[in-house]
């Protein structure tokens, strides 16, 4: 792409042909204000006007969110007029938003808040009556409130652009608009996936996370032994809500500070993740030898699943049979740990700390009970754990590094690490199952052809000794149908195929910490480029790391199969790791 020439208040840049006016502003060392501009304009609809310029020649103030630069532009950010009219338009926002700021989740990382700061917009300017509120809480894993919503648009096309979907629109016209699931349902009456990724664009509270955190501080409460595990992308992105760089692997300081608040014990569900392979790379082998129902599709990620149930029910017998990793560790610490430890099940709460909305939405599943108990009792998000950590008044930078609980279910592999990363279950799965068919470990260990960050489709044919195993992998539901739709007719030509929910996998995932530039002072200013790359990286460094790098040889996974499950894909192993997947039309089909 060419350069073009232009001037921001009087000084000459050479920038990118194409760019809008916001994004070679920022290039060019400028912070206009902005609220519907979110990774490079994916979310534009330029309607909130807060990012108004002047561009010499043009007929009135641009939307510069919108408004691509040309050779020879003259822009003015700060002209009276273009700040002033920033200011209004921020001020007629307040002007029908709930401004409770110090009881919404969202204070310190709210948009509209910081904006209003940089235009020195005020409050109360202009009164009136405000919009009727819609309020949803109905949902296991997402939260609605209209009265923080500032129809910018960016939650209905995240929707679009990540899965193809449009559960999320605009409702009525003019002053009764509001945003909600078609015909102002709620989202347990719609066909949402819970991935949560409206929640991660949404510039406001409007959209967020159904919180559990009175449920632990009630476990608390009431005596419970309170058990911890958290996912592998948690101690990736953690930190960001402390101050640390995109990439910091934080997980010592991650477990000291769950220590402090109590938990009992605080395992990895990088242990449930090399259960999880065991069992699914058994259950392919099976497919293979017994000509079972290819593809197989992995089944560790909950949008996924719910998009299945939702969508094609009709291919659901090719969705492994495995439990996600956190809810088969779940069932493990109920069952054998229980037991090892002379606890009751009932008396032991299990809490996930997630990258993942929709995990909260898995844990109510009746298939996920054994004995009528919940596998997992609570499913908190990393936000959620950042949230809790500052509650209790820990200095989180000043914790020191302490390691996972030892007893039973504290080691784990560099493959059970990776499942954080789009490829990453497709990799952890063939080192396995490379070893399962040759009696010998993969050299190199790595099968890097299946590896990459970014949302789409990847395949690869990986020979076997002598056998070839066709392969895809794919993460958000719009790159997932491509590959669907080629199985429902009858065109595929995979045995294996990965699918995560979020673009990217679980580093990405709506339960994350918010990327913004401007809530990140220490990023590049090409972060919403690539802090998917970084949290990636970070997992693929701690793989490395490890000593043991394939599921099959983390020594504590071989004695649980020795002294309480048998083998792979056992009776034993059934009952506690395996589930099924019915059809579904919302929510509440839940029971």
């Amino acid at each position: 792409m060419g350069m073009v020439t232009i001037k921001i208040e009087g000084v000459s840049h050479q920038v990118e042909e194409g760019l809008t006016i916001l994004e070679a502003a920022r290039k060019c060392g400028y912070e206009i204000p902005s609220l519907c501009s979110f990774n490079h304009g994916e979310c534009n609809q330029g309607s909130c006007r807060v990012c108004l310029v002047e561009v010499k020649g043009a007929r009135g103030l641009v939307a510069s969110c919108v408004y691509p630069v040309t050779d020879g532009m003259e822009i003015t950010i700060s002209s009276p007029a273009a700040t002033t009219a920033r200011r209004m338009s921020v001020e007629l926002l307040l002007s029908n938003h709930n401004q409770f700021c110090q009881q919404c989740d969202k204070n310190g990382k709210c948009e509209l808040l910081h904006v209003a700061n940089v235009t020195g917009a005020r409050a109360d300017v202009f009164g009136g009556v405000h919009s009727e509120v819609h309020i949803d809480q109905l949902a296991p894993g997402l939260v609605r409130d209209t009265s923080k919503c500032i129809l910018c648009g960016r939650c209905i096309e995240r929707c679009k652009n990540a899965h193809g979907l449009g559960i999320l629109g605009y409702e009525n016209r003019g002053f009764n608009t509001f945003v909600s699931p078609a015909q102002d349902r709620g989202f347990n009456d719609s066909p949402c996936i819970q991935c949560g990724q409206c929640v991660s664009v949404c510039p406001t509270g409007a959209l967020m996370e159904h919180s559990e955190i009175e449920k632990i501080d009630e476990a608390f409460a009431k005596g419970k032994v309170v058990i911890a595990q958290a996912a592998p992308a948690v101690r990736a992105a953690l930190g960001e809500e402390f101050g640390y760089p995109i990439g910091t692997v934080v997980t010592g300081k991650m477990i000291a500070a769950m220590r402090r608040l109590g938990f009992k014990r605080i395992y990895d569900v990088n242990f449930g993740a090399d259960l999880t392979i065991m069992e699914e790379g058994t259950e392919l082998l099976g497919r293979l030898k017994n000509g079972g129902v290819l593809p197989m599709i992995t089944s560790c990620s909950p949008g996924w699943v719910n998009y299945a149930e939702y969508n094609y029910s009709d291919l659901l017998p090719h969705l492994s049979s495995c439990k996600s990793p956190h809810q088969m560790q779940g069932a493990v610490i109920k069952s054998y740990w229980a037991k090892q430890h002379d606890i009751a099940p009932e008396d032991v709460f299990v809490v996930s700390v997630m990258p993942c909305t929709a995990k909260k939405f898995e844990r109510q599943r009746e298939q996920l009970k054994v004995n009528g108990l919940p596998d997992v009792d609570a499913v908190i998000t990393t936000r959620e754990l950042a949230r809790m950590i500052k509650r209790a008044g820990i200095i989180f930078e000043r914790l020191p590094d302490e390691g996972w609980d030892q007893d039973i279910m504290g080691d784990y592999s560099g493959a059970g690490v990776i499942f954080g990363v789009t490829g990453g279950v497709m990799e952890a799965a063939l080192r396995t199952v490379y070893y399962k068919l040759t009696g010998e470990e993969a050299d190199p260990i790595t099968f890097e052809t299946v590896r990459g960050h970014e949302a789409g489709i990847r395949e690869a044919s990986i020979d076997i000794n002598g056998t070839t195993v066709n392969v895809a992998i794919a993460s958000g539901m719009k790159s997932a149908k491509v590959l669907l739709d080629d199985i429902r007719a009858g065109k595929s030509k995979y045995q294996f195929i990965e699918i995560m929910g979020c673009p990217g996998g679980c580093i990405n995932g709506g339960g994350q910490p918010y990327v913004r530039e401007f809530f990140l002072p220490h990023e590049d200013d090409d972060i919403m480029d690539t802090y998917k790359e970084k949290r990636a990286k970070a997992l693929y460094l701690e793989d490395k790391r490890q000593t043991h790098r394939q599921s099959h040889n983390n020594p504590q996974i071989r004695e649980l199969y020795e002294k309480y499950l048998g083998e792979p894909n056992s009776h034993k192993a059934h009952e506690l790791l395996h589930t099924s997947y019915a059809a579904r039309t919302g929510f509440n089909d839940l029971k």
